[in-house]
């Protein structure tokens, strides 16, 4: 009797402990998986629903310097040292790029490597030290690239953080991922310790596997990063961006020596809908990124040779000189509609301004033809194939898939779409949500003031080559040049490059 009353005691403990270990674990509706059984590699991608638009305000760029703290700094079992000497044998590493809505921690190794990189991934995300000295390196890097790289060394990139600050001012997209020097230098590890507490939580996650991994590394992760703090963080409302009332310039005064342009207004459309994959068309034909064949790039750099390349796009794209293809994770909820002209010669810049915005307000009010409509159809088709290559990267838009709460793929869809939209689709689109008259406009130049002066007069752009030009250009030159743009004096601001991203 004895023996059978033991022997129930154990059984029933025994499913006590099961039932706990399978409530610690993840949700399977927190997992998006990518299995390929011959793919030598494992990738991860812990995606944590937090991003910039979580920074308190004064605190702006804590969301960023806390993902660095997990990737780029020590655990509470190695120094930052001795984990890169880890790393380095087995040719692997992780990190944490941080944007708006998402931060997601990124990890890659060869799965024979698996025993010895796993144990420092997950201790990077479930041990991190907060040392002093960690801080103070990121904090230095954070802000020499505020205060020199971004102003300084990247114009590009300046033009697209004014444009994006000047749309969502004063919202929770308001201020770049870096956030504010002030706000950086503000920071303190007690900042760090309460933001990974609030949003690091077991709750607030979902896990991307990819690759040639078996079914013990998911429960591994499951029970792992459950060990995490429970926790829904509130919500961010879907901002939303003051009206515009015309074109609205901000001129950054540098001394530069070639005049970076990027302008855009807010729209409200998503991937996953039918009018997001119709304006993907009419984009593309305007200026798919990288790519000659689009119709800005013909106008501006292969016909008058003014710049390297000049593109538009109705999803963020972060980085653009240094990507030939769209990055994944910087899903946002609230998107812009941008054409990014890269650097052209500053006695150009007026010119060059008023060649696009006539491009762009011909499609508005004209729309795509059949022969427009069909061949850029017909290149996307194709294009789409060379989107996600790596394993990585296909995990990448499957969590971005989880983000839009597109059911499949996104990339799937998109090819799909590609033979059944119409021409009648496309068009209204356009109509439905791009719009000429109200826009923001980065400039980043010198003389501001005198292009100030240009653009509330109106005055003419004339331009002149060192290479001789067929007259339908120089024809098509004239009207470029009396362009009205009708900007207002009071909507162009002049701001000194050396006051940016101050407070």
């Amino acid at each position: 009797m004895k023996t059978t009353i033991s022997a129930i005691l154990c059984t029933l403990l025994l499913m006590m402990t099961t039932m706990t270990t399978a409530e610690q674990r993840i949700s399977n509706k927190n997992l998006v998986l990518l299995p390929i059984k011959n793919d030598p590699t494992v990738s991860f991608r812990i995606w944590f629903k937090v991003g910039s638009q979580n920074d308190p305000a004064g605190k702006e760029g804590l969301a960023n310097i806390t993902a660095q703290m997990l990737t780029d700094a020590s655990t509470q079992k190695n120094s930052y040292e001795q984990i890169l000497n880890k790393l380095y044998p087995l040719a692997a590493g992780y990190s944490a790029p941080v944007n708006v809505e998402m931060t997601v921690i990124t990890g890659r190794t060869h799965k024979d490597n698996l025993n010895d990189y796993y144990p420092l991934f997950m201790d990077a995300i479930l041990q991190p030290a907060f040392k002093q000295d960690d801080l103070d390196r990121i904090k230095s890097q954070v802000l020499n690239f505020l205060e020199n790289t971004l102003r300084y060394a990247s114009d590009e990139e300046l033009g697209k953080a004014i444009l994006y600050n000047d749309i969502f001012e004063a919202t929770p997209y308001g201020h770049i991922t870096a956030g504010t020097i002030e706000a950086v230098k503000s920071i303190t590890l007690d900042d760090i310790r309460e933001f990974y507490k609030k949003y690091y939580t077991k709750d607030n996650l979902v896990i991307g596997l990819g690759g040639g991994y078996d079914m013990t590394l998911i429960d591994n992760l499951k029970i792992d990063l459950a060990k995490l703090p429970g926790g829904v963080p509130r919500a961010i409302q879907k901002p939303k961006a003051n009206p515009i009332d015309g074109f609205d310039v901000t001129i950054v005064e540098k001394d530069a020596p070639a005049t970076a342009i990027s302008m855009g207004f807010p729209i409200n459309v998503q991937r996953g809908t039918k009018d997001w994959y119709a304006l993907a068309i009419a984009t593309s034909w305007l200026g798919e990124h990288r790519n000659s064949s689009s119709h800005l790039y013909q106008v501006i750099r292969e016909v008058r040779g003014l710049n390297y390349g000049d593109y538009a796009y109705i999803e963020n794209f972060p980085n653009g000189g240094r990507y030939q293809l769209p990055p994944q994770n910087v899903c946002r909820r609230h998107q812009i509609f941008e054409i990014w002209l890269r650097p052209v010669p500053n006695e150009t810049r007026h010119f060059a301004l008023r060649a696009a915005l006539r491009e762009f307000k011909k499609l508005v009010e004209n729309g795509l033809t059949e022969d427009q409509f069909n061949l850029t159809k017909k290149f996307l088709r194709n294009y789409i194939l060379h989107f996600a290559p790596t394993t990585m990267e296909r995990l990448g838009y499957a969590i971005d898939d989880k983000f839009y709460n597109i059911r499949g793929s996104h990339l799937e869809m998109y090819r799909k779409m590609m033979n059944e939209i119409k021409l009648e689709d496309v068009n209204a689109a356009i109509k439905k949500h791009w719009q000429f008259k109200n826009m923001k406009i980065a400039v980043i130049t010198k003389d501001a003031q005198s292009f100030k002066d240009a653009l509330v007069n109106d005055a003419p752009s004339s331009i002149t080559y060192k290479t001789p030009k067929p007259e339908s250009v120089l024809e098509e030159d004239k009207e470029i040049n009396v362009f009205p743009l009708k900007v207002s004096t009071d909507n162009v601001k002049i701001v000194q490059v050396g006051d940016l991203f101050v407070r």
